[in-house]
C-alpha cells in the first residue's frame, strides 16, 4: 500500500487508520568538517555509525523476500507515528478548505522535513487544483497530496546506470552518512545479479575508512583496491581503474574522503579524482552518488549543497530513512537539490538499500 492509499477508506470504514508521509592547501592535512553545524555527527567515530552489524544471507534465496511496500512501510514506522494523527485529524475535521486550514497543512508538511520551499509550492499546487475541481471535502484533499507528490518525485525517477563495462560509480559524502555500508550492499547487490564487482579505497586519510572497507570486502566476496594511509587518493583510484579493466570487471564502486577542511580542498579532490577518472575511461564516472543521512533533516540539504559545487552528482542515497520521523526529507532532497533520489536505505540488512520509485513511495 502506497503511503498515502490509507486515506481511501476512512469514510467507508469510520475507522482511523495512521498513515505514513515520507517524511587542499593540502589534502593530507584532514581536520575540519564541511559544514561547522554537523560537527557533531562528523565528529562521531565512523566505526560507530557505519559499522552495524549487517548480517550476509547465505541462504537468502531460499527466504521470502519483503517486498518495497513491506520494507518501507516497516522502516518508516517512526513517520507514521509522529505525522499520520495530525493528518488524519486534518483531513477527518471535515473543515472549509480555508486559509487556515491550508496553513495547517503547510506547517505539517515542514515539522516532515519537506522543506519550507517545497511545501508552499505543493500546497498552492494542492490548493489551485482544490478550486478548479471544485473540492470541498477535506477528505479528499488526500487524493490530491497524493498525486502532488508523486508528480513532483516523479521527475526525479531514475535508477543507477551499470550498462558500462565497467561502470565506474563514485561515491561522495560526508563522515558518518553511511557511505562504507552503502557501498558494501551496492557491491553484494551487484555480485548477487552475478556481475563482477571491485572497490577502491580512495579514502586515504584515516586508516579506519581503509580497515571498515576491507572488512566489507571480504564479507560481501569481492576485490579491494587499496593504498596505505596517506597514500594519493588519485593514485589508488588510478589503480583500481586499471585493475577493474584488466580483470575484466562488469563494476567498480570508488570511496572517498568525507572530511576535508574547506570546499576549495573538496573541489580541488574530487576534482583530480574525476580527471583520472575520465582520461583512463572515457565518459566515466558514470554515477556520482551522494549519501546523504536522512536523520539530519535539513542539514543534510545544506551538505549536499557542498558537494554538488564540488562534482556533478547524478543520483542521491539517502540512508537511514528508517530511523528518521521525518520522512519528507525524500522530497525535499530531490526537489532543492534538482537531483534524483536513487537508493533509499530502509533497514540494516544487505537487502535493505533500495531503488526508490517515486509511484511506490507516494
Amino acid at each position: 500500500m502506497a503511503l498515502f492509499d490509507k486515506f481511501k477508506s476512512k469514510k467507508k470504514d469510520k475507522v482511523e487508520v495512521k498513515t505514513e508521509i515520507p517524511q587542499e592547501e593540502n589534502a593530507e592535512v584532514i581536520e575540519d568538517e564541511i559544514i561547522n553545524e554537523n560537527e557533531q555527527i562528523e565528529n562521531e567515530p565512523l566505526i560507530n555509525e557505519e559499522e552495524q552489524p549487517v548480517q550476509v544471507e547465505e541462504k537468502a534465496e531460499t527466504k521470502e523476500k519483503k517486498g518495497f511496500f513491506e520494507k518501507l512501510k516497516i522502516g518508516l514506522s517512526k513517520t507514521r507515528a509522529n505525522l499520520s494523527d495530525k493528518i488524519v485529524s486534518l483531513v477527518k475535521s471535515n473543515r472549509q478548505l480555508d486559509e487556515d486550514f491550508w496553513e495547517e497543512l503547510e506547517e505539517i508538511l515542514i515539522q516532515a522535513d519537506v522543506g519550507v520551499n517545497t511545501s508552499l509550492e505543493l500546497v498552492e499546487n494542492i490548493r489551485k487544483r482544490a478550486k478548479k475541481e471544485k473540492i470541498t471535502d477535506s477528505e479528499q484533499v488526500m487524493d490530491l497530496i497524493k498525486e502532488e507528490v508523486s508528480s513532483l518525485l516523479s521527475k526525479y525517477d531514475s535508477n543507477i546506470n551499470i550498462s558500462a563495462q565497467p561502470t565506474v560509480i563514485l561515491v561522495v559524502g560526508v563522515n558518518g552518512a553511511g557511505k562504507t555500508t552503502s557501498i558494501a550492499k551496492m557491491a553484494h547487490r551487484y555480485k548477487q545479479e552475478n556481475k563482477k564487482v571491485l572497490l577502491a579505497a580512495g579514502d586515504t586519510f584515516r586508516a579506519a575508512a581503509i580497515d571498515q572497507l576491507q572488512i566489507w570486502a571480504d564479507r560481501v566476496g569481492v576485490e579491494l583496491i587499496k593504498h596505505q594511509e596517506g597514500a594519493d587518493p588519485g593514485a589508488v583510484v588510478f589503480d583500481a581503474l586499471n585493475a577493474a579493466q584488466a580483470r575484466k570487471s562488469d563494476v567498480i564502486i570508488i570511496d572517498t574522503a568525507g572530511r576535508l577542511q574547506n570546499k576549495t580542498n573538496l573541489m580541488k579532490e574530487i576534482s583530480k579524482v574525476r580527471k583520472i577518472i575520465e582520461r583512463e575511461i572515457p565518459e566515466a564516472p558514470h554515477e556520482v552518488l551522494l549519501v546523504v543521512d536522512a536523520t539530519t533533516g535539513q542539514n543534510a540539504i545544506s551538505q549536499a549543497k557542498v558537494f554538488q559545487e564540488a562534482t556533478s552528482v547524478t543520483g542521491i542515497i539517502l540512508t537511514k530513512l528508517d530511523g528518521t520521523a521525518k520522512g519528507g526529507i525524500v522530497i525535499s532532497v530531490a526537489k532543492e537539490l534538482d537531483i534524483p533520489v536513487k537508493l533509499v536505505g530502509i533497514g540494516e540488512g544487505m537487502e535493505d538499500l533500495r531503488d526508490f520509485s517515486a509511484k511506490d513511495f507516494a
